[in-house]
């Protein structure tokens, strides 16, 4: 009778230990799938937040660009003048200073062919 008393404490406690792991199973699995599913609330969350974002910002940045293209078109219609001024203004002086550097190489050259001869 003994044996048997102690056969069935040992099946109850083996009962026992098997529903705490499946309890344990359980809970694990329910926890992992909450994690789960809450990482994927959030990625998205983060997805519509940058969609959204974006969205915002698009007329933003096109208005930006707008503006730049405007103040560029602006800056380049009043350096124009200035750079055709200084064109004209040196022009005249790189014109000269070829104009003497030819004539230096021709003297050079006469020279040479004084000497060669």
């Amino acid at each position: 009778m003994k044996f048997r008393i102690g056969s069935r404490a040992a099946q109850a406690t083996e009962l026992e230990n098997i529903s705490q792991f499946f309890e344990n199973l359980k809970n694990k699995l329910t926890q992992d799938l909450t994690d789960a599913i809450q990482v994927q609330e959030v990625a998205s969350q983060a997805q519509t937040f940058v969609e959204n974002k974006r969205t915002e910002l698009e007329p933003v940045v096109s208005q930006i660009q707008d503006q730049l293209r405007t103040a560029a078109a602006k800056v380049e219609e009043q350096l124009k003048p200035l750079a055709e001024n200084m064109q004209a203004q040196v022009q005249p002086m790189v014109d000269d200073f070829q104009k003497q550097m030819e004539d230096i190489l021709n003297k050079l050259i006469g020279q040479a062919r004084a000497i060669g001869n």
